[in-house]
């Protein structure tokens, strides 16, 4: 496995995800995001005391954005040919096994990745047997 090329730093300015609101008062409001649209919502208004909005601020770094903490950037992976697109790119991107692919492909999509020296993020799932 090759190592991620160095990067600045990663940091995310805000880890907590942005809430529905209200949805904490009503079963039938869900918690993904939706923005008020109420003539007098407080929220909305952006009144302090009142839970924080989207907005561009809160943007990641353009050098890290999508990067994982190892330093890679996921790449989908559905067969072994699609390994050898990351021959050349092993330091920025690291593969990720699809979810629909079987264990008899991802055998091999393992077995390819180590030869070519490319990180595999979910290389155990659906591999290990129950004992």
């Amino acid at each position: 496995m090759v190592a991620a090329k160095k990067h600045v730093p990663i940091v995310k300015k805000k880890t907590t995800a942005f809430k529905r609101h209200q949805s904490d008062l009503f079963m039938r409001v869900g918690e993904s995001w939706r923005k008020p649209k109420g003539i007098d919502n407080a929220m909305r208004r952006r009144f302090s005391g009142r839970a924080a909005m989207p907005k561009i601020g809160y943007g990641s770094n353009k050098k890290t954005r999508h990067m994982m903490p190892s330093g890679h950037k996921a790449f989908l992976v559905n067969n072994v040919r699609d390994l050898d697109l990351l021959l050349m790119h092993n330091k920025t991107y690291a593969a990720e096994i699809a979810h629909a692919v079987s264990a008899r492909k991802r055998i091999e999509i393992v077995s390819r990745a180590k030869q070519l020296g490319v990180k595999v993020t979910n290389g155990k799932a659906k591999i290990t047997t129950e004992s």
